[in-house]
C-alpha cells in the first residue's frame, strides 16, 4: 500500500485559504487578504479575551467599509476640517467655517469633518453635501450627525476613535483646524506628530483664528516658549503648520501647496517626489546646495519612474525627482516642497 504524505500544516492551511478566496470569487490583493485570514485564525489560540477580539473585529469592519466608501473619490483631493462641536452659528468662527468650506469646494476639494455640529456642520454647509464626507463617532452625548450630512451615503459612524482618526489622516490632502477643545487639540497634535515622524504624507496644516483672534497665536506662543525653547522640537518643525485669521488665505495656503507638488514615496532608500513640472538644471543645483543638510546618498536629480512605481502604476505619467533623504528633518522637507512650488 502506497503511503501518501500530507502537506505540512501551514501549507495545507494556505491552500485552504486560497480555496476559500476562489470560492468567494477572488478579487483584489489576494495575498494580503490571505494573510489577514491566516492571522485572524491565530486569534483562536493567541487571544483569549473576548473584548480584545471584538476590538480587532470591529476595527477591521470599520476600516474595510470606510476604504470602500472613499475609493470612488480617490482622485479628488480632500481637506479635513476640525473644530469645536459647541461653536454656535452666531459666532464668527462658525461663519468662517462656512466660508472656508465654500471656498475650498470651489477650489476643487472635498471636505471631511467629524459630522457633528458646530464647526463640522459649518464646513458641510459651506461645501454642500455633494462635496462632503462625514466621519461620525458614537458617543453617549453631544455627537449626532448634523442635518447636512445625516442622510448622505458618504457618512460613516465609527465606534473607535483610533479607526476614525486613521481615516481622517489617510484620506486627507490638507487639514484645517478651527478653535476647539481637547478633540481639536488631539487631532492637531496627531497630524503634526505623523508628519514630523514621516508616518503620513506631508500636507498643509492650517490653523484658522477668527479675525483678530488669538486662539492659535496663543497656542503658537506656548509651542515656541516651551517646546522649542526647551529643545523638545527643532526650529524646522515650525514649518509644519501655518496660522491665519482669513478663510481666503487658508484656501490659498492649501492650493499653493499643490501648485507643483503632487505626492511622495520611498522606494527603498530613495525618496521620490512626484511633480507637475520638471525642475531645471539650475533649480536642481540650487536645491542640492540649499538642502545639503538633509541629503544622505544620491543628490536631488530628475529620475524616471522606478521599477516599483511602474509595477504599481503609481503616478508614472508625472515627472519626478529622487534623492537620499535622511528620514528625520521633515520640517526642512516641507521647506523643499515650498521651493518646488515656487518653480
Amino acid at each position: 500500500m502506497i503511503k501518501v504524505e500530507k502537506p505540512p500544516v501551514d501549507l495545507e492551511l494556505k491552500q485552504r485559504i486560497h480555496e476559500l478566496i476562489e470560492y468567494k470569487g477572488g478579487g483584489y490583493n489576494q495575498e494580503n487578504v490571505a494573510d489577514i485570514i491566516e492571522n485572524a485564525l491565530k486569534l483562536l489560540t493567541d487571544v483569549e479575551d473576548t473584548g480584545d477580539v471584538r476590538v480587532i473585529q470591529t476595527a477591521l469592519r470599520e476600516l474595510r467599509y470606510a476604504f470602500k466608501l472613499f475609493a470612488p473619490y480617490s482622485e479628488t483631493r480632500k481637506v479635513t476640517i476640525f473644530g469645536s462641536a459647541r461653536t454656535q452659528p452666531t459666532r464668527l468662527e462658525y461663519q468662517q467655517g462656512v466660508e472656508f468650506g465654500r471656498r475650498i469646494a470651489e477650489a476643487g476639494f472635498m471636505v471631511i469633518t467629524g459630522a457633528g455640529g458646530g464647526i463640522m456642520q459649518a464646513g458641510h454647509e459651506g461645501a454642500g453635501p455633494e462635496k462632503s464626507f462625514g466621519a461620525n463617532i458614537r458617543l453617549p452625548w453631544e455627537q449626532t450627525a448634523n442635518p447636512v450630512i445625516r442622510e448622505d451615503k458618504k457618512l460613516i459612524t465609527f465606534k473607535y476613535f483610533f479607526t476614525r482618526k486613521l481615516i481622517f489622516i489617510r484620506h486627507s490632502d490638507a487639514i484645517a483646524l478651527f478653535p476647539g477643545g481637547f478633540g481639536t487639540m488631539d487631532e492637531g497634535y496627531e497630524a503634526l506628530t505623523l508628519m514630523q515622524t514621516g508616518k503620513s504624507q506631508l500636507m498643509p496644516l492650517v490653523l484658522i483664528d477668527r479675525p483678530g483672534g488669538t486662539y492659535w497665536k496663543t497656542w503658537d506662543k506656548h509651542v515656541r516658549e516651551h517646546l522649542l525653547r526647551d529643545q523638545l522640537i527643532s526650529p524646522d518643525d515650525l514649518n509644519l503648520y501655518h496660522i491665519t485669521d482669513s478663510a481666503e488665505q487658508a484656501v490659498k495656503i492649501i492650493t499653493r501647496f499643490y501648485r507643483n507638488f503632487h505626492s511622495t514615496r520611498f522606494v527603498k532608500d530613495l525618496f521620490v517626489i512626484r511633480l507637475k513640472n520638471t525642475p531645471s538644471e539650475s533649480a536642481l543645483a540650487g536645491m542640492n546646495e540649499d538642502f545639503a543638510d538633509i541629503i544622505v546618498g544620491p543628490a536631488i536629480n530628475v529620475i524616471p519612474p522606478t521599477t516599483e512605481e511602474l509595477a504599481d502604476n503609481d503616478n508614472v505619467e508625472l515627472p519626478r525627482i529622487g534623492f537620499g533623504f535622511n528620514r528625520r528633518d521633515y520640517g526642512r522637507l516641507r521647506q523643499l516642497v515650498d521651493v518646488l512650488n515656487s518653480l
